[in-house]
């Protein structure tokens, strides 16, 4: 059984000359005839530990055991002889002495070795057995990482005095914004509920609640095309805070990614970061996010953020209509309002909407809020809604502003897009724990798979193949 007195391999070098129990896996073992040689890893190194000559009972144990077995082991923390230090890896100075060896669990020959980089094996593969895969040492560090950088975050949130707030995962579906996953209703059948895509209006009305500042580590899910940097799934950091104006929330979120990533030993190329009209960027550089690090900066692992302003609040439709190019909820520039409201000029309002890009991802997104009625329905006149369309869609916001909605605005940054930054990965599924196939099939689980009749029945639901 595992000792209560467990001691963690990361704390091993303040136990020299004692004796410990240690729990975890065996990382490798090599027999020397005489002495058997191991290395163990938990969740917080590894060590390097010896069976010597003259306990038969104990070599035979150790002979038995295999990498990645699952033991207790108990030993003495010894200090290595001067000669024999391992510079420049964790533990190199000492070695345990091994007294005893207790298997907790077996393992059968693992699907695909995870001594190495995990990049190359087979992507179903690699998913199926995710739970493997993320023994290794690259996954670990990616998943603790990513761990870090949003305790950084809710650090600095709490600190400023916002409040984590819970917003719901069942909701509305809306005909704006990407497709949305739905979800049957047993209770209203014929009738769905949506996931959520953002948290975008559950927040807005927190401001009209009054707790000024509120954040959330959130779920999205939007059923878009898969790509690289996109699936169905994604954490976001999600912000809203009243009483602010553009620079306010610019100045507020450029500190907690400075403080955030430099105590994490990350090096940003420019401070303050740079603010790139939408305009100028796509003139310089053919996008709204690009990367501004040179060559010898990638291989250095430095972080190029800069803020992208003054979007296009519109666009047009293949059938030549106006929608709006990020949120359909933002405010314009305040020397753009008028043409807003009015409906002139449509191609030319910009919009208090700004990015953060960095190393050529946009890693977050916001903008100051519309928060009077006539400015929400303004904006949805001019991208063709009735008075009857706008109340069945954003009629429940557009009461919400009746009654007393501060200014306010905020952002939300892809936890996903920031890891890939952080890490150098070039894709989303290295920086999750449980991503989904290119195919969109998800990790270890069998989803997505039919009901059963009984399920359809409940839900009120008949399924009709499509015809090929």
């Amino acid at each position: 059984m595992v000792l209560m007195n467990r001691t963690y391999i990361g704390e091993l070098s303040d136990h020299i000359g004692k004796e410990v129990s240690i729990s975890g896996w065996i990382d490798v073992v090599r027999d020397q005839g005489k002495m058997i040689f191991y290395d163990f890893r938990d969740m917080s190194g590894k060590v390097q530990g010896v069976v010597l000559p003259g306990n038969d009972e104990l070599l035979t144990i150790a002979r038995e055991t295999r990498p990645e077995w699952v033991v207790t082991v108990t030993g003495q923390v010894n200090k290595r002889p001067e000669k024999m230090v391992k510079e420049g890896i964790q533990n190199g100075d000492i070695e345990l002495e091994i007294k005893g060896v207790e298997i907790l669990n077996r393992a059968e020959t693992l699907p695909f070795p995870i001594d190495n980089d995990t990049r190359e094996v087979d992507e179903e593969v690699r998913l199926k057995y995710r739970y493997v895969d993320l023994r290794s040492e690259r996954m670990q560090k990616n998943m603790r990482l990513r761990s870090q950088f949003i305790q950084k975050a809710r650090e600095y949130l709490f600190n400023q005095n916002f409040t984590e707030i819970e917003t719901p995962l069942l909701t509305e579906s809306t005909p704006e914004g990407s497709r949305d996953f739905v979800v049957p209703s047993r209770l209203h059948p014929g009738k769905f509920y949506a996931l959520p895509q953002s948290p975008q209006q559950y927040k807005q009305l927190l401001m009209t609640a009054g707790f000024e500042k509120y954040f959330q580590i959130a779920r999205a899910v939007r059923d878009e095309d898969l790509r690289a940097d996109r699936g169905f799934e994604h954490t976001q950091i999600d912000i809203e805070t009243s009483f602010v104006e553009r620079e306010d929330v610019l100045n507020l979120i450029e500190n907690m990614i400075v403080e955030s990533v430099e105590s994490l030993g990350f090096t940003i190329k420019e401070k303050p970061f740079p603010r790139i009209s939408y305009k100028d960027a796509m003139e310089k550089y053919g996008a709204d996010k690009f990367d501004l690090r040179t060559p010898e900066e990638k291989g250095q692992g430095i972080l190029a953020y800069a803020w992208v302003i003054d979007f296009p609040f519109f666009e047009k439709t293949d059938d030549g209509k106006w929608t709006f190019s990020h949120n359909p909820f933002s405010m314009p520039l305040p020397e753009h309002l008028d043409k807003l409201l009015k409906g002139e000029d449509v191609e030319n309002i910009l919009t208090t909407q700004y990015d953060l890009v960095c190393n050529g991802f946009e890693s977050g997104g916001g903008s100051i809020r519309a928060h009077k009625p006539e400015i929400l329905e303004a904006t949805y006149k001019i991208m063709g809604y009735t008075k009857e369309e706008m109340e069945a869609s954003v009629g429940h916001m557009l009461e919400a502003f009746r009654l007393g909605t501060p200014p306010h605005g905020g952002i939300a940054l892809g936890v996903e897009r920031n890891l890939m930054n952080l890490t150098g990965e070039s894709y989303l599924r290295e920086v999750q724990a449980f991503p989904m196939t290119r195919g969109g099939q998800t990790s270890v689980m069998k989803a997505p798979k039919e009901l059963t009749q009984k399920q359809l029945g409940e839900l009120g639901i008949k399924v009709e193949k499509k015809k090929e």
